[in-house]
């Protein structure tokens, strides 16, 4: 028998990405439960070729549930993944809630899979920040071969990592300006259509935003502790998709060559990177696509031992829903867990 496995926001733009994630990749699931808050039972989701109901988070039994996929935000994973883990289920959450718990491991699959089986602490799992997955995703191979020192990250962040209601506010705006309107901020500090905006979430006492910050440590925690990592995150007028320029400085000899072969044969990653005009990947390309695509890889000729590369993906997929439902398949994989009714 199958899984039963649910779905905690699954009217967001990453919730409604995980229900097609699972039908997509065929998740050996008896049943999936499509939740919500109050306010959007009823509400209809498409989950392959299936229509889910929407059903109320707050009275759902999730006693007989296998796996939680959580994607409601920090306040709700903060109240609701303890609750859900105790009833047996393994949650893994998307918010920013616990992934810096020492007691839940941080899990990016094509790079730390082993850290899955520390689930059992307390029942979850979680999904790193979408900007820190395409990164670490890209890193891991070239860290393995010659030791990564330090990273200078700079992201073009598309809106959708903000919301739907953000993305609506970039189609509103683009709108406004080409009819001569007034252009309304609501999810942005600044206008974001025709425009580029260097904040990404909430600035912190060092001057610095969260969302540079979750790099930072979320890097550290995924991939290596030693590695020193600084980024500016700005906010761009795509819809989905993110990208990266990133410098990185090795401890040991590594030639741009010799990158390129190592990330064809990295899974995860899609390099296309040739020297001429359109050999390299954006973020439209990326979009609903799998993979974390590399290009523009060359020798940084400032630092020893430097590279720079380009690096882009979906941020919803990737960044959020694929990563989720891979780490849910190495539980499965690896037999960290057994479907409740087959153990009945």
């Amino acid at each position: 028998m199958g899984y039963k496995v649910t779905v905690v926001g699954a009217t967001g733009n990453v919730g409604r990405e995980m229900l097609n994630m699972l039908a997509e990749r065929e998740f050996p699931a008896d049943e999936v439960v499509a939740l919500a808050s109050r306010k959007s039972m009823g509400v209809e989701a498409s989950y392959g070729d299936k229509t889910l109901k929407v059903k109320a988070l707050d009275n759902f039994d999730f006693s007989d549930v296998d796996i939680c996929l959580m994607s409601a935000g920090s306040a709700v994973s903060k109240e609701w993944s303890p609750k859900i883990a105790a009833q047996g289920a393994v949650v893994i959450d998307n918010s920013s809630c616990w992934r810096m718990d020492p007691d839940v491991p941080l899990v990016v699959p094509e790079v730390n899979a082993d850290a899955v089986a520390g689930f059992r602490k307390k029942g979850i799992i979680a999904n790193p920040n979408c900007s820190t997955a395409q990164l670490v995703v890209a890193l891991k191979p070239l860290h393995d071969k010659a030791r990564i020192k330090r990273v200078v990250v700079s992201t073009y962040q598309s809106v959708s990592g903000a919301g739907k209601d953000a993305m609506d506010e970039l189609f509103s705006q683009t709108k406004a300006v080409f009819t001569l309107g007034e252009t309304e901020q609501k999810k942005f500090p600044k206008r974001i259509a025709f425009n580029v905006i260097p904040q990404v979430d909430v600035f912190m006492e060092d001057g610095y935003t969260k969302e540079e910050w979750k790099m930072m440590v979320e890097t550290k925690k995924i991939l290596d502790p030693r590695i020193k990592l600084t980024a500016t995150c700005v906010r761009v007028p795509v819809f989905i998709g993110h990208s990266e320029a990133i410098n990185i400085e090795f401890e040991q000899p590594i030639s741009a060559d010799e990158a390129r072969e190592i990330l064809r044969n990295a899974p995860g990653c899609l390099v296309i990177d040739k020297p001429e005009d359109g050999g390299y990947v954006t973020p439209h390309e990326a979009a609903g696509e799998d993979a974390t695509y590399i290009s523009r890889i060359r020798t940084d000729p400032t630092v020893d031992n430097g590279l720079v590369i380009w690096v882009v993906s979906d941020n919803l997929r990737k960044g959020a829903a694929l990563n989720a439902v891979q780490i849910a398949e190495c539980l499965i994989n690896r037999k960290l867990i057994e479907a409740k009714r087959k153990a009945a």
